[in-house]
């Protein structure tokens, strides 16, 4: 495994943010920060005048089309100049898209036209995306987002065998130099066979029997639902209730202490990882600080097995187990293996 994709496995495992290698200045989540909404505005797909509409989604089909074609050059002469620092990590993450958009065809599902209105400096910033008759309230939140125009375009690859979905943002350079490449996430949307919508059926269904298996399938919907984490949608909402009202929360267990024999394991940390393409869950554990690599292979599955012992039922909820090890606040990623592997 390269280092890339053990920072992009470290970020999913300790942010709140579920994806990684995505930047548009430094757009995230971040719900406890104050918001400065100053007549921010947001325009719907369905509101948008047919020129817009048209100019935003010529803009994000031609980027997409350079993601699914792997065109770095194209990507680059798009790029937002803010964002050139950036490039190293947009380049990685498109050749990481790639076998998740094999076989697909681009189909772009919504646009937002952003406007931060009369903000004169960069800002947490709050937009609310309404259909004409208010009914249906999209939220859109950005941290430190400097002002301007913005687009959103989520699209899919329609077809695809690991079914790729994807984000972009989109930042107005002007009339010269029109819409750019300020953003960029890509996340797989179909796991052995199944989307998000299965993956959110079946965390209702295990939620009084199995909730360990439940929460982390609700979180694994999640991520192939939607490819960006600053958006907030009603069945986002709704996704969200569900899982909050899972007793007892696996939250609130760990760190989880699991004695077995001569020693108890502590569990920090529980979160999917799917770098390998495959619904896996990734274990933090404190580990003795062995460093002789047979030493910890050996640990690391005494780890997981003893995991396993204490929550059985994602032996069939999941494809396999990623060990990480944590040490004096370093964690070292062991190794991964399928459910079969681990005693």
């Amino acid at each position: 495994m390269n280092a890339q994709k053990e920072v992009c496995r470290a970020e999913r495992i300790f942010s709140k943010m579920q994806f990684c290698c995505w930047k548009v200045f430094a757009v995230a989540a971040a719900l406890a920060a104050p918001v400065a909404s100053l007549a921010a505005t947001c325009t719907s797909q369905a509101e948008l005048s047919p020129i817009d509409r048209s100019v935003v989604a010529t803009a994000g089909q031609k980027l997409l089309e350079d993601v699914m074609g792997q065109n770095l050059a194209g990507l680059k002469a798009a790029l937002l100049p803010a964002e050139a620092p950036a490039w190293d990590e947009i380049s990685a993450a498109v050749e990481q898209a790639q076998p998740l958009l094999k076989g697909g065809q681009i189909q772009i599902r919504d646009l937002y036209l952003l406007d931060t209105g009369n903000q004169t400096e960069p800002a947490d910033t709050q937009f609310f995306c309404s259909n004409q008759s208010g009914s249906l309230t999209v939220s859109i939140l950005m941290h430190a987002l400097p002002p301007g125009r913005y687009a959103v375009v989520l699209a899919e690859a329609a077809g695809a065998p690991l079914g790729g979905q994807m984000g972009l943002i989109l930042a107005w350079g002007g009339p010269d130099a029109g819409w750019r490449l300020a953003g960029l996430s890509v996340h797989q949307g179909i796991f052995d066979g199944h989307d998000g919508v299965w993956s959110w059926e079946r965390a209702r269904t295990l939620a009084t029997e199995d909730p360990w298996s439940a929460w982390y399938s609700y979180d694994l919907a999640r991520y192939a639902l939607l490819p960006v984490d600053f958006l907030s949608s009603p069945n986002m909402d709704k996704l969200r209730q569900e899982q909050s009202q899972i007793a007892p929360s696996p939250q609130d267990a760990l760190p989880l202490s699991i004695p077995e024999g001569d020693r108890t394991w502590k569990i920090d940390a529980v979160g999917i990882d799917v770098s390998l393409h495959e619904p896996d869950l990734a274990v933090v554990y404190e580990s003795t600080g062995v460093t002789d690599p047979a030493a910890q292979r050996t640990e690391a599955v005494a780890a997981l097995g003893a995991f396993l012992k204490a929550q059985p039922g994602l032996r069939e909820s999941f494809h396999g187990l990623w060990a990480i090890a944590v040490r004096d606040g370093k964690r070292t990623p062991v190794m991964e293996l399928p459910m079969d592997k681990i005693p």
